[in-house]
């Protein structure tokens, strides 16, 4: 069975945003996100894998048999553009993306240009209802709090 690539690792997440992200105003973002998932999630950032900056984790299992450990949100500050992962597939959450500013959904995360592009509090509901999802249906790391 393959193993998950994305883990966490020991690289520092400061070392990693100044490194890594050439443009000061994504570089503000960053450690702005840092802050904001830092308080909403209570767990302190960690690099997953080369570009991911998680808070907390949750073991999963799929059908196939493959399984894993996965932040329970997190952003990576890609070149084009912010990935959030911080979207679990509730009513409440499809509800919250009808006034989040603008962005582009994938199959397992967000996709912003800046953070003034979107609403705050409502990225903040929808990671709040992502830990409570992953809370209830995963072994979570978040219930040790």
């Amino acid at each position: 069975m393959a193993t998950n690539k994305t883990t966490e690792t020991q690289v520092s997440v400061t070392d990693f945003i100044n490194a890594y992200v050439e443009n000061d105003q994504k570089k503000q973002d960053s450690f702005q996100l840092i802050e904001l998932m830092r308080e909403w999630s209570g767990f302190e950032p960690k690099m997953w894998g080369p570009t991911i900056i998680g808070f907390g984790s949750y073991n999963y299992k799929y059908a196939s048999g493959h399984q894993g450990t996965a932040p329970l949100i997190g952003f990576s500050p890609r070149k084009a553009e912010f990935s959030l992962y911080v979207y679990s597939p509730t009513e409440d959450n499809k509800h919250l993306l009808d006034n989040f500013g603008k962005y582009k959904i994938g199959k397992a995360c967000i996709y912003i240009k800046k953070l003034s592009d979107i609403d705050i509090p409502i990225l903040q509901k929808m990671c709040e209802a992502t830990i409570a999802y992953l809370n209830e249906h995963h072994e979570c790391a978040s219930r040790e709090l």
